[in-house]
């Protein structure tokens, strides 16, 4: 929708994202979610489902939002004392696992237009 405002999405992605990933570190006790099998059966293909949601709602630009939820994994590993001496290959890492909720997003964006 032109002209919506856009920090409403920000906001809701980025919560969904910490949510999903504080839940996914939490219950599964790795600092890292990538890390728990369970992220790749359950958080992950939420985070494609949220992201499709999202882009459905706020079509504009939509691959915006899945990268936010996506980055939220980031805040999360920091705050769950994660090592970050591969930091950049973890910030490749998820620039790579962007790509499906980005483009479920723009997908779902595309149906609402």
């Amino acid at each position: 929708m032109p002209g919506r405002n856009s920090v409403l999405p920000y906001i809701l992605s980025a919560l969904s994202g910490l949510g999903l990933w504080a839940l996914t570190a939490a219950a599964t006790g790795k600092h890292e979610p990538w890390d728990a099998s369970s992220y790749w059966t359950v958080s992950y293909p939420l985070a494609i489902i949220g992201s499709a949601i999202v882009g459905f709602f706020f079509p504009q630009k939509p691959w915006r939002w899945a990268v936010s939820l996506m980055l939220m994994q980031l805040v999360v590993m920091i705050a769950t004392g994660s090592d970050l001496s591969l930091l950049p290959l973890g910030l490749v890492m998820l620039a790579v696992l962007s790509v499906p909720p980005a483009l479920a997003g723009v997908l779902a964006g595309k149906l609402r237009e």
